[in-house]
């Protein structure tokens, strides 16, 4: 478990399966922005068992706070720039929409690439978002992300395609 001041990330248990089953078609849960159509149930639990959703190319982590009450997950998937030395972890983020700003996740990111950096021998934690989404625009700056640019239609969500901003904190940042 990763400990922080208001929040910690911890592994999925197989209790928690299904509560994030009752989640995972959850437009509510998911957010405007993580909305990307209905998902296949069994999905989560062979995942679990092949890994427990945790391994050095992607992993899902719950955000809790300290009372272990579930408010959100975030996760990460590898990005690679060239050679295999040049891997790269790229993070996201839901949380349940009444637990959203609250300083929660800025928490759980900073505390999410603060892992990645500790784990991994990456130089690069890096995330993206709508642009319309101010709110995780300035959570990932909270965290200690800096803005790069933005990806011009890079992203099919809701039928249409959506330009993305992306954030990324250097090791040592």
């Amino acid at each position: 478990m990763i400990r922080g001041d208001r929040v910690c990330l911890r592994p999925l248990r197989r209790s928690d399966l299904d509560s994030l089953h009752e989640h995972a078609n959850d437009p509510e849960f998911e957010g405007e922005y993580n909305n990307f159509g209905l998902k296949r149930d069994r999905h989560l639990a062979t995942a679990f068992e092949d890994d427990g959703l945790l391994n050095s190319h992607s992993g899902s982590l719950l955000v809790t706070l300290p009372d272990d009450q579930l408010i959100g997950t975030v996760s990460y998937h590898s990005v690679r720039y060239g050679p295999e030395s040049s891997t790269a972890y790229n993070i996201g983020i839901s949380l349940l929409s009444e637990q959203r700003g609250k300083g929660y996740g800025v928490e759980a990111q900073k505390l999410l690439a603060a892992y990645l950096f500790k784990t991994y021998p990456v130089m690069r934690v890096e995330a993206t978002t709508d642009i319309t989404n101010i709110a995780e625009q300035r959570a990932l700056m909270k965290a200690g992300f800096t803005r790069e640019g933005v990806l011009r239609k890079a992203q099919w969500r809701n039928g249409d395609w959506h330009d993305m901003v992306l954030y990324s904190r250097l090791r040592g940042e």
